[in-house]
């Protein structure tokens, strides 16, 4: 979807990246798997598009999405983000989680801070920020009219977006990506990408509110 016109993006840009950790320091606890579901990226049919199995044998087995133990103080329905670690964990109940391999953005993209999920889009248009535009002129095209989903689409098959405690947009999504092999790398610019796959899987958990906390440490 076209981003709000009336966003300033450095400004939100700062916004949220100055509020800082907020998670306690239980976050660093022993984390135990539980169950792996790596038989869980074959071929999907979804919404009319045939999204390709995943090799996922080429994937390192700590980024396939699995259910671990984790303590985090964070209430169940919580993303927490770890950029450094390239993890998402979305909080169950009884000291466990979900946990996704990601791709976190580049050196000088990446960002820390709290939002929440403020609403979610199956299949998105992707509309890349002017200040992309400017460093990728090859996409400057999609800036107003917006690349239309598909296959091929960076935001891949889900995304959601972020928003700060002040109903701003930041600009930033936890999205699919059709490049699988940059789970657990610094390859994208800025956002949080998972495995199509994954979050599909992952949309289907998230209810867009201000109850839908993510939190993002480094």
């Amino acid at each position: 979807m076209r981003l709000r016109n009336a966003l300033t993006v450095f400004g939100l840009f700062s916004s949220l990246a100055l509020t800082g950790c907020t998670t306690t320091s239980n976050d660093t606890a022993r984390v135990e798997t539980t169950k792996i579901f790596s038989d869980s990226y074959g071929q999907v049919t979804d919404a009319g598009y045939a999204l390709p199995a995943i090799p996922i044998n080429k994937v390192d087995p700590k980024f396939h999405r699995q259910i671990v133990s984790y303590s985090s103080g964070e209430k169940p329905g919580t993303i927490i983000v770890n950029t450094r670690e390239r993890f998402l964990y979305y909080i169950l109940s009884g000291d466990r989680a979900v946990r996704y391999g990601i791709g976190v953005g580049k050196q000088g993209f990446a960002w820390s801070g709290e939002a929440y999920v403020a609403w979610k889009q199956e299949w998105p248009t992707w509309h890349p920020p002017k200040e992309m535009a400017v460093r990728k002129p090859d996409i400057a095209q999609y800036v107003e009219n917006g690349m239309g989903p598909g296959l091929r689409n960076p935001l891949g098959a889900r995304a959601m977006y972020l928003f700060n405690e002040k109903g701003q947009d930041t600009l930033f999504r936890l999205h699919g990506t059709p490049e699988w092999a940059s789970i657990g790398t610094a390859a994208s610019s800025g956002c949080i990408r998972l495995m199509n796959q994954d979050v599909i899987d992952l949309y289907s958990r998230v209810h867009p509110g201000k109850n839908s906390k993510v939190v993002v440490i480094q």
